[in-house]
């Protein structure tokens, strides 16, 4: 049982070094190499703990069979290597679950970029809407004139609103 304990433990130990070296590089793996990297990292990380749960289980057996002085300190090491080995697993699903949110993120981003936004159709649709009105194109032109007179108005406005608000501020506190 010893060789098996310590040949599971020593695999344990490197697959949390893996872990610690997996949270020096996680930064790196926003790049598409990176990614694929982290994916082939991933899933040996995830073969060696698959394969320190068989060992597990079969220190469970021998833990099991030991002489009744030892047995309870048998199976406290093995339970103690089973948390580290479920702890070590939950760290990779969470590292997975973060890879792929990112992954997502940045897929949503690049169809983000890539669509084209226009107004053009929405200011030809209005144009179409008021001729069906009966509206000529030299009011058409006059109301865009207007908006546009507007928006220098309003941006006036609230400039002027801003410089009261500080006034008021300095000279009343």
């Amino acid at each position: 049982m010893e060789p098996l304990y310590q040949q599971t433990h020593k695999s344990t130990r490197s697959s949390l070094a893996w872990d610690a070296w997996r949270r020096q590089t996680s930064s790196l793996c926003r790049q598409l190499f990176f990614f694929l990297f982290c994916t082939v990292v991933e899933n040996e990380i995830q073969a060696s703990i698959d394969q320190i749960f068989s060992r597990l289980e079969r220190l469970e057996i021998l833990s099991s069979k030991e002489p009744p002085n030892k047995r309870q300190n048998a199976k406290l090491r093995v339970d103690q290597l089973k948390y580290d080995v479920q702890h070590l697993q939950t760290a990779l699903r969470n590292f997975q679950h973060r890879r792929h949110a990112r992954e997502q993120q940045e897929r949503q981003r690049e169809e983000l970029l890539s669509r084209t936004f226009t107004t053009n159709g929405t200011q030809k649709k209005i144009l179409d809407i008021a001729n069906m009105l009966g509206l000529s194109n030299t009011v058409m032109r006059l109301i865009e004139k207007r908006a546009f007179q507007d928006k220098y108005f309003m941006i006036g406005g609230m400039l002027l609103t801003c410089v009261v608000m500080f006034l008021v501020v300095q000279y009343l506190t």
